[in-house]
């Protein structure tokens, strides 16, 4: 069914005069009438008699008319739905705890005129985010392929920024004390990461961090969430996990926690942006200029091989 001539129909129903809804519409008088005509023919109806006034419903086009507003009406809503810049900007992050739902919050507070619909994918693929965003099903996605040779060419993923990593230790936990670390001195202790998805960027980080620096990375166990873990780290004396810089983590006073930066080198873990490569949504360029003006980490940074340097890549 022609969906202009349905609103055409609309329109004249509303109006009583074909003339006024072609005026309305943008398009001449006859083309208004030989919507309606087809329209008529695909129905197998008369919609209106013609009188010296204009036109009048038929029974059948009072019938109608209800059922023609509502085609109307949901053309509009799906147009809309589909228009960069008459919806909320979509974009997907790991968990509404992760540093890029923390970045994305700070940066709404401070812009928050802008829509914005902040989802998790919850897909440990990151292939299955680059097909969210090539189906327009999300604007945006917080995640890295780790091979960018894999991407569509519909979609292409810039630096977002990087996440320095902490460790996370409970009061009993030999380390507790110290202020600041160096990946040498994490060497032979214990961190519990449980729940690395095979397949996963966070995978690939752990396995390069691990050749890399000799670390004990521990992923046995099902991931039971963050308040199991952070209970388990507040008892123990030599259970110790990492966490992002950025990452928002709450825990009972009585816990103690200890976050303790990493240095010498910075482990940063890179954040990347998964976004169309022709008209993304208008609303992605303040967030991409927000992105970049994040302070980096002081160096030396680690980084694992796959976190190519998209400098001139991260701008709309």
């Amino acid at each position: 069914m022609d969906t202009e001539a349905v609103r055409s129909f609309v329109r004249a129903a509303e109006l009583g005069q074909l003339q006024h809804a072609a005026d309305e519409l943008g398009v001449t008088q006859q083309a208004v009438s030989k919507r309606i005509a087809t329209l008529e023919r695909a129905l197998d109806i008369r919609l209106f008699n013609r009188t010296a006034r204009g036109v009048e419903l038929t029974l059948d086009g009072q019938a109608f008319l209800p059922h023609a507003r509502n085609i109307v009406s949901s053309v509009d809503r799906a147009i809309t739905a589909i228009k960069p810049g008459s919806r909320a900007l979509r974009i997907d992050v790991l968990g509404l705890r992760s540093a890029q739902a923390v970045v994305l919050h700070d940066y709404w507070r401070a812009h928050p005129e802008p829509a914005l619909d902040v989802v998790t994918l919850r897909v440990n693929d990151p292939q299955a985010a680059v097909a969210a965003v090539r189906a327009g099903d999300i604007d945006a996605s917080f995640r890295s392929v780790t091979d960018p040779a894999t991407l569509p060419r519909e979609v292409r993923m810039i630096h977002a920024f990087d996440s320095p990593l902490e460790l996370l230790v409970g009061p009993r936990h030999p380390l507790a004390a110290a202020r600041s670390l160096t990946p040498a001195q994490l060497r032979k202790h214990r961190i519990w990461v449980p729940g690395i998805a095979p397949g996963s960027e966070w995978s690939d980080f752990y396995d390069q961090l691990v050749t890399e620096f000799d670390l004990r990375i521990d992923a046995a166990g099902p991931n039971f969430g963050n308040e199991v873990l952070l209970d388990i780290l507040a008892d123990s004396a030599d259970v110790a996990t990492l966490v992002g810089a950025r990452d928002r983590y709450l825990w009972p006073a009585n816990h103690d926690l200890r976050r303790i930066p990493i240095a010498n080198p910075v482990l940063a873990y890179p954040i990347s942006l998964l976004l169309p490569s022709a008209n993304p949504h208008p609303g992605l360029r303040a967030i991409i200029e927000h992105l970049a003006s994040l302070a980096p980490p002081a160096a030396p940074v680690w980084r694992p091989a796959w976190a190519v340097d998209y400098s001139g890549e991260g701008r709309l």
